[in-house]
């Protein structure tokens, strides 16, 4: 057991990083299902919920930053630093990520969303709610097949995300004939796929986290 384990001991239960795991979870949960919505709408009714998503990018930054700073200020952690660092960071890369798709969808007039586009932002909706699920249930750790199921469910996720990738960019290449339309739905589909690989890289630190407490 480190020294930091021991020290939980005798300290009161964190009330500064569980609530800042539990807001980012959130927040990216929001941006996700905001995303989805935005794939089910015109073209002219996406621009508001894009800059919503903008708003709510920002907000995952502005928690990532305070998490950091509270973790040079605070000697007794509730578990690992650099575990807090890269769950904290790893979120953030989702919300980053699927920011990126939404901006390349307004940035090149995606007025077509294609069947694959809208199933990448549902998985993505989905590995982002399953997320939020284990990253609530790290308060007290006890419910660690909570935590893995979770982590199960999203690393399936993603691996679905690379089928529904690999076979968009085929179809792609063999029906669409407009270079201009190839780069930009590709660049859409690649970003999207990018944060479902992203969401593995949350389920990764939240499975080391659950065996190091387990």
């Amino acid at each position: 057991m480190n020294a930091n384990s021991i020290f939980q001991f005798f300290v009161p239960k964190d009330k500064k990083f569980f609530p800042l795991f539990e807001e980012a979870a959130s927040n990216l949960v929001q941006l996700a299902s905001i995303l989805h919505e935005a794939v089910n709408l015109p073209l002219k009714e996406r621009d508001e919920l894009f800059l919503k998503i903008d708003e709510l990018e920002q907000k995952s930054e502005d928690i990532t930053r305070l998490t950091n700073l509270e973790l040079s200020r605070n000697f007794i952690t509730p578990f690992d630093r650099e575990d807090i660092h890269s769950l904290i960071t790893s979120i953030d890369n989702v919300a980053n990520y699927l920011h990126g798709a939404s901006s390349r969808m307004r940035f090149y007039q995606v007025s077509k969303i294609t069947k694959s586009i809208r199933k990448l932002t549902e998985i993505n909706l989905e590995a982002s709610q399953n997320i939020e699920l284990a990253v609530k249930e790290l308060r007290d750790l006890k419910k660690m097949k909570s935590i893995t199921d979770a982590c199960s469910k999203i690393n399936k996720l993603e691996a679905k995300s690379d089928i529904v990738y690999d076979k968009a960019i085929a179809e792609l290449f063999e029906n669409e004939t407009d270079t201009k339309n190839i780069i930009k739905y590709k660049e859409v589909l690649s970003v999207l796929e990018s944060a479902a690989d992203k969401c593995k890289d949350v389920a990764g630190v939240l499975e080391t986290i659950s065996v190091k407490h387990s």
